[in-house]
């Protein structure tokens, strides 16, 4: 599989690990709807190339998020259709925005296990989207929003959790689909922090997709988060590609 076949890849299976709670298949281009909660659930993914004419199919999309209250979001990578189109939307007024990491690794001659201390489940639980939401600051607005993606999720998938004196203190899930492994809402309470806490999950997820025949992992990390991308590192992940995102309201 060459590069860009790689990435759009990720890019397929990464929509179904964080799915729009309504998609709209238009000319090629896939459009999320996820209530503006997201901006992953809430844009554009030109993956494969438009048939017609390209001012035609950006006007649809410009339309589209319109109705809903929405700005009109691309998500951008090196794999979009057409190539220029990063270009063409800076010309159109579209400013760029969370420039992220895709990182991938092989997971051939890993060992490891599931680690006692962390929890995996397949179910969504009030405990853990209650984590989630303390952890991250989720706006409370945004809480039913984030439930019904997280229940959206069809691809064998389990939900992390450490637990300390009866408190989630960290949390995070892993999405498997088509030898891939993807991390997503990977978070520590920021009084149990550099504690081996996120390791330990990503290892056990690892493990647990291993025993289902994942090949690859992946996962998602802003540019700017230094402390994720040095527990990446030291994982053994690395960079594949960026993705980032031109938005107009």
């Amino acid at each position: 599989m060459n590069e860009i076949d790689l990435i759009r890849t990720i890019e397929e299976i990464s929509m179904n690990a964080w799915p729009a709670l309504q998609t709209v298949h238009a000319d090629g281009w896939v459009l999320g709807f996820g209530g503006g909660y997201t901006r992953r659930a809430n844009s554009v993914h030109p993956l494969y190339p438009p048939v017609g004419e390209l001012d035609e199919c950006i006007r649809f999309c410009e339309s589209m998020y319109r109705s809903q209250g929405l700005p009109t979001t691309f998500k951008l990578t090196k794999a979009v259709h057409p190539p220029d189109l990063d270009t063409i939307l800076a010309g159109r007024g579209y400013s760029t925005d969370a420039p992220t990491g895709v990182q991938v690794m092989e997971l051939a001659g890993r060992t490891g296990a599931i680690d006692p201390a962390v929890s995996l489940s397949e179910t969504l639980t009030s405990e853990w989207l209650a984590a989630y939401c303390r952890m991250s600051s989720v706006p409370d607005g945004n809480r039913v929003t984030l439930e019904r993606i997280l229940r959206s999720v069809l691809p064998a998938h389990r939900f992390a959790a450490v637990v300390v004196d009866g408190q989630i203190v960290a949390c995070g899930m892993g999405v498997l689909q088509s030898g891939f492994i993807g991390f997503y809402d990977i978070v520590t309470d920021p009084a149990f922090r550099r504690q081996g806490h996120a390791y330990r999950m990503i290892e056990s997820l690892l493990a647990w997709a291993r025993e289902r025949g994942a090949r690859r992992a992946y996962l998602q990390v802003m540019l700017a988060n230094a402390p994720a991308l040095a527990l990446y590192a030291r994982l053994g992940f690395h960079e594949l590609y960026r993705y980032w995102y031109r938005a107009r309201a």
